[in-house]
């Protein structure tokens, strides 16, 4: 599946751009995955929050969000990686975190990255560079692990 990409700045999305964002989100996050929590968390629109959406025929099929690392302890947050349900099994997955370290690098370059990883995900980013940081833990009754990459460590 090939995918028009944009990556855009909080402040530089429009009002059906976002709102098919949380769409989506919701779609997976909350509903798919029966987790009753407060997706929209109050981090999409601040700082340099950057929003990743890969477009398939004029539908979100990708999408991530890079949170500012300014913001984050000097480390770039990548979360809400999700894949639309009607456009999963082509790997997508893997084009959207490659976009998204791509996109992470272009804007904070040499940043570290980390990201939350529900934890029978753990050695698909491992493949992307991404090492195990502290303990599993549960969130929202799903266990979770702490991963990080280093672009300086990568080589």
């Amino acid at each position: 599946m090939t995918l028009q990409w944009t990556c855009e700045h909080h402040s530089a999305l429009d009002t059906q751009q976002l709102y098919t964002i949380l769409q989506l989100r919701t779609e997976v996050f909350v509903v798919e995955q029966r987790c009753a929590y407060q997706e929209v968390d109050g981090q999409d629109l601040v700082g340099d929050t950057l929003h990743l959406m890969g477009w398939h025929e004029g539908k979100l099929a990708a999408y991530l969000r890079l949170l500012d690392p300014q913001a984050h302890g000097g480390a770039v947050v990548i979360g809400r990686v999700v894949t639309s349900p009607a456009a999963r099994g082509g790997g997508l997955g893997h084009q959207l975190l490659l976009e998204g370290l791509a996109q992470a690098e272009r804007h904070w370059p040499g940043m570290p990255i980390h990201l939350s990883a529900q934890a029978h995900l753990q050695d698909y980013y491992a493949r992307h560079g991404f090492v195990t940081v502290g303990e599993q833990y549960l969130e929202d009754d799903i266990p979770h692990i702490g991963m990080r990459r280093d672009p300086r460590a990568q080589g």
